[in-house]
């Protein structure tokens, strides 16, 4: 009894005892004739791991693919308006998480080669001049959403305020032209107050020709005319000391230029007067960037959102009269020293006022 024991021990330890029977044979020779206990044989047709994990990723996409396309036909027929704002916010992600990586590049590259912002190129100072306005935006809706709950409240207050709580990727085409027709009401609203803060300094001027000069400009431009480049050219140096430089504006006229620049005026007259500085360099900037460039290489929607960040509403406007007006600006500013920039602050107003007007 105990020896049986032993041998059966033995036969499952070592399995040098027991013959495998028919059945298990034939299971074990499956693989390839011959010996039934001999090394499996290694067949061509199987994966390795690497192939098995990429066929089973490609696998996943596909059918995650397949569903997405199902879900997206189901709300586009079930719920239409949703359909819109749902593609509309996915949409608007992809473009900015692609904005962010682009401007994380523009950064590195800067970082590696010691460039300036002001060295790079139009393209990559515009990019990160946007890039910069539309975090600030989203940052601050991510403040408000550190409360426990309030992202529902945020959420709710992004549907019912888009214009002023998103960036212009997650509007809808006819949101965005709508906006800007807004923004661009709201600017214009304060053109009649820079117009009569410049008459009211004229007195202060000492150089009789210079107030001829402005006060022959002013009329022209309430009259409905729109001005020659070198009609404004000509007041170079009103805008160099009192009473219109940069340093001697005072905070009345600071606050109107704000809301010409789609810039808030609800700041203390140093930080008014630190922003617009810093708003109107960098327009100087790209206005130099842009010339070296040429305007001739924009495509027609880069030549429309340069003309509407320099003043002009132009979602109405055809291209060329875009590409004209913005070749006007481009010879006013590229003209200009940085000692006269409050001269490119003001051209905002003198510029864009009567472009559709009548031209003497």
């Amino acid at each position: 009894m105990a020896l049986s024991r032993v041998c059966w021990a033995r036969t499952a330890l070592w399995g040098s005892v027991v013959t495998p029977g028919p059945f298990v044979i034939r299971r074990l020779q499956l693989g390839r004739p011959g010996f039934a206990w001999g090394a499996p044989w290694s067949s061509k047709l199987h994966l390795s791991p690497k192939a098995d994990v990429k066929s089973l990723i490609s696998y996943v996409v596909t059918k995650t693919k397949a569903i997405n396309g199902k879900y997206h036909r189901f709300l586009n027929r079930h719920f239409p308006r949703f359909y819109i704002l749902y593609t509309t916010f996915m949409k608007g992600f992809q473009m900015l998480w692609a904005d962010a990586k682009k401007a994380r590049r523009i950064k590195i590259n800067m970082w590696k080669h010691n460039i300036k912002f002001h060295q790079l190129s139009y393209r990559e100072m515009e990019h990160l001049r946007q890039f910069r306005r539309d975090i600030a935006k989203c940052l601050f809706l991510g403040i408000i959403s550190i409360p426990p709950f309030a992202n529902y409240l945020v959420f709710l207050l992004m549907y019912l305020f888009p214009r002023q709580l998103l960036i212009k990727h997650f509007w809808t085409p006819k949101q965005q032209t709508d906006f800007l027709d807004i923004y661009h009401g709201l600017r214009k609203q304060s053109h009649s107050e820079i117009l009569s803060n410049l008459e009211r300094v004229i007195p202060l001027i000492s150089d009789p020709g210079l107030r001829w000069h402005l006060t022959d400009l002013c009329t022209k431009i309430q009259n409905g005319t729109h001005p020659a480049v070198h009609e404004i050219l000509a007041l170079r140096e009103c805008f160099c000391n009192h009473p219109l430089g940069m340093n001697q504006l005072q905070t009345l006229q600071m606050k109107a230029l704000s809301r010409a620049m789609l810039l808030t005026p609800h700041l203390p007259p140093p930080f008014l007067r630190h922003r617009l500085k810093t708003h109107t360099t960098v327009i100087h900037q790209l206005d130099r960037a842009l010339a070296k460039l040429g305007i001739g290489q924009l495509t027609a929607q880069e030549v429309k959102s340069a003309c509407y960040l320099r003043g002009l509403n132009s979602t109405h406007i055809a291209e060329d009269r875009c590409r004209t007006w913005l070749g006007e600006w481009l010879q006013i500013s590229c003209s200009l020293k940085e000692a006269e920039l409050s001269l490119l602050l003001h051209n905002v107003v003198l510029l864009s006022t009567n472009y559709l007007g009548t031209r003497r």
